[in-house]
């Protein structure tokens, strides 16, 4: 009886902000017609529903299915009317090449005896590893109680030879990221090619022994982000950008006979959210800023598109940047609620929310910081940069056990959540969009 009344209160509580921000964005009406947004709900299930279907499995990159996936976005934004990004392109779709190492042969052999299949793998951007007891080669360990994330990215961070020995306890991250060395190495610059390599393997003790036999087959392969434009009036050399990740991570071990990875919340319901704003938008025909929309790829092998992406602006002239990741349950907050990824790090959240103010929706801080969000998600790069760009998101990262995982699907998915949040957004940015803010820049990173 409990959970009967606190889902009609969700509801109820969504219905009456709905109305709030109708009529809060009426009463400006008067003076301007700017974001008025009548997100239809049907079409919010229809775009996530085609995106998730399992006839796209998963969305992988490099598979016919992704590129199918790509058709349905490019189309959606030619009938929402947008242009494509460079001046003379026949499509929407922003295409560029990277370097894919995928391992062909991998034998680890630790005192002696070969690690079973599903207890190593490797990460290496060379074409063949022969070790045998080399003294470059560092054995570490991630024990028990450590921080797994933060011990990863400090070891690949130091770009040594090592073999790296995971406690068991930490076998759910572990397979996780194994899946993705299968995968293979990709690599967008091949100046920035890496010479250390670094083997995992899923045990608590450290070899006094070790061989390790490596080849990986080496392609050149095509990706491609989606990308349209709504030029701006008074102010068309000045960006604001709305994006997501189309791309998941595909097939995965079965689970109840279940093996594909929808990717419906991650990050299906991001994209959903591009789609649906770049339609809204363009009806008002009044955006002094000039508006990007783009569905990024390769996101979940290491953020490849946003980052081909942001090397072809000049990030001065990008004002904002809102990336929209995973937005189809409540948040931490509750019902109408979003939180900012570096919230601190601008004033783009105080600006969003005050935009919002008296309609009974909320932007919140980052509620996560031990996840280092803010540069886990295609915001990243140009953050990186300078530009004030930041996630916006609903998922409760911790304790979300549908992330990555075959169970991410759309009957999991709260639609009016996303349409509350959907609408949210659109109010949030107004002033961002038409010259009236500008949000603080961030202090670049240093290489």
């Amino acid at each position: 009886m409990k959970q009967i009344f606190y889902m009609w209160g969700n509801t109820f509580c969504r219905a009456i902000l709905s109305i709030v921000l109708i009529i809060t964005l009426a009463a400006c009406a008067g003076q301007r017609k700017q974001h008025i947004v009548n997100v239809d709900e049907r079409e919010v299930h229809n775009i996530i529903a085609t995106l998730a279907d399992d006839r796209l499995k998963g969305r992988a990159i490099f598979t016919p299915e992704i590129e199918e996936a790509a058709a349905f976005i490019a189309k959606e934004f030619e009938v929402a009317g947008l242009k494509p990004l460079e001046a003379g392109a026949s499509d929407f779709l922003q295409r560029f090449q990277v370097t894919q190492i995928k391992p062909v042969l991998t034998e680890i052999v630790l005192n002696g005896e070969a690690v079973k299949e599903d207890s190593g793998f490797i990460l290496s951007d060379q074409a063949g590893l022969n070790w045998n007891a080399d003294p470059d080669v560092r054995v570490l360990r991630i024990r028990e109680g450590e921080s797994f994330r933060s011990k990863y990215r400090e070891i690949l961070e130091q770009e040594i030879n090592a073999i790296v020995c995971v406690d068991k306890s930490f076998a759910k991250e572990f397979t996780y990221l194994k899946q993705h060395a299968d995968g293979g190495r990709i690599i967008l610059d091949e100046s920035k090619r890496k010479k250390a390599s670094v083997v995992f393997v899923l045990q608590e003790e450290q070899p006094s022994s070790f061989r390790v036999n490596y080849a990986g087959k080496v392609e050149k392969k095509e990706l491609a982000n989606v990308v349209g434009v709504l030029p701006g009036k008074s102010r068309a050399t000045e960006l604001v950008v709305f994006s997501g990740h189309y791309d998941h991570i595909g097939i995965l071990k079965a689970v109840e006979q279940d093996s594909i990875a929808n990717g419906a919340d991650d990050d299906a319901s991001g994209v959903t959210a591009v789609i649906s704003l770049a339609k809204a938008f363009a009806k008002q025909e009044d955006n002094e800023r000039t508006l990007i929309f783009a569905a990024f790829t390769g996101e979940e092998s290491g953020g490849f598109g946003s980052q081909y992406f942001s090397r072809q602006l000049d990030p001065q002239d990008i004002v904002a940047m809102v990336n929209i990741e995973m937005i189809g349950k409540d948040s931490k907050f509750g019902p109408n609620s979003m939180y900012i990824t570096g919230f601190e790090k601008s004033d783009f959240g105080n600006i969003l929310q005050r935009n919002v103010k008296g309609t009974g929706f909320s932007f919140y801080a980052d509620p996560y910081p031990e996840q280092n969000l803010f540069y886990r998600s295609d915001n990243a790069t140009l953050a990186a940069l300078g530009v004030p760009a930041h996630t916006v998101s609903t998922v409760q990262i911790d304790k979300d056990d549908y992330y990555h995982t075959v169970k991410d699907e759309l009957k999991t998915l709260d639609i009016r959540n996303i349409v509350a949040s959907i609408n949210a957004i659109a109010l949030g940015v107004r002033s961002i969009v038409a010259g009236k803010d500008t949000p603080t820049r961030l202090e670049p990173l240093k290489d």
